[in-house]
């Protein structure tokens, strides 16, 4: 049935057949092997950016405390604002209102010494009268005279 150079035929076709599958087999574990390194690079890439990425989630959240932290001190100091400006215009209205009663006092004694003035004024007045001697009025308009002559 088989004969020799067929059987030779035969068996060459399979020493092609199992070198060709040895070369294959040498490619697919070279490929593994370069898909295995592949594999290994990408872990640590993950492993970097996973890293990187707890970094700026932790930075972000710190940001957010200092942001609530900055808020908070801004509060602080609008409500300290408020009570001292509060304070401040309570002691400008004390101040103006001693200002209004000084005010007050300024021209009561204006118009007091105003009133004395005309009273001591229509009193000198009417006093002239009484405190010079008759004929005084006479003497000084003489001596007037006398004086224009020279």
């Amino acid at each position: 049935m088989f004969t020799n150079t067929a059987i030779t035929k035969e068996l060459a076709k399979l020493d092609v057949l199992e070198s060709k599958l040895n070369i294959y087999e040498t490619l697919s574990r070279e490929m593994l092997e370069k898909l295995e390194h592949a594999v290994d690079k990408i872990s640590e890439s993950n492993q970097r950016i996973a890293n990187i990425l707890a970094k700026h989630d932790e930075r972000i959240e710190q940001s957010g405390k200092t942001d609530d932290l900055l808020v908070k001190m801004i509060d602080e100091l609008k409500e300290i604002n408020k009570t001292e400006h509060q304070k401040t215009s309570n002691k400008i209205e004390k101040i103006e209102h001693k200002l209004d009663e000084v005010d007050k006092i300024k021209w009561m004694t204006i118009g007091c010494g105003v009133v004395l003035a005309a009273l001591a004024t229509s009193f000198s007045t009417l006093a002239s009268g009484w405190w010079t001697p008759p004929g005084v009025e006479e003497a000084v308009r003489i001596n007037q005279q006398n004086l224009t002559k020279k």
